[in-house]
């Protein structure tokens, strides 16, 4: 069962560094952006930073859903799925399923391309969009993160 622990460990660490790394972008980076500097240059400073954490996200992402499923598969635990006291299980795997679609789907294919034209058109309007975005996802994930926690001792 040590294979499990370690699997827990890793998986609790790289949701720590993910949705850590979205609430850093979500509560301290947009904002700032916004008070410090002028609509046009917004969206392009904050594509280049979100660049750099974007590759960091997508391997914690990866490793959070390998992990994940590691344990479900080695300790039996799909019917856990079925259940709704286990509720928390279906929100994780939910916003896990959102995050890899953000990050290995739409953004490369589409919303990379979709903002850019966006925030030429209408840059306000744009950003407020990357910002409520940013708060939905942020919030399901705190949710999902207190639902979890509780939930894996027994609080449901």
């Amino acid at each position: 069962m040590y294979d499990v622990v370690v699997a827990r460990a890793i998986h609790v660490l790289s949701v720590v560094i993910w949705i850590g790394g979205v609430c850093m972008v979500t509560t301290i980076l947009l904002p700032s952006l916004r008070r410090y500097f002028p609509i046009q240059e917004r969206l392009s400073l904050f594509h280049k930073i979100e660049e750099r954490f974007a590759w960091q996200a997508r391997f914690v992402v990866l490793l959070t859903g390998m992990s994940g499923f590691y344990m479900v598969w080695r300790l039996s635990a799909w019917d856990r799925f079925h259940h709704i006291s286990y509720w928390w299980m279906n929100a994780m795997l939910l916003i896990w399923v959102l995050f890899m679609v953000m990050l290995f789907v739409l953004e490369p294919l589409f919303l990379e391309k979709k903002l850019h034209q966006m925030s030429n058109e209408n840059p306000e309007r744009a950003y407020k969009l990357v910002q409520r975005l940013h708060w939905v996802l942020l919030i399901l994930s705190c949710i999902t993160i207190m639902g979890a926690v509780m939930g894996s001792h027994g609080f449901w």
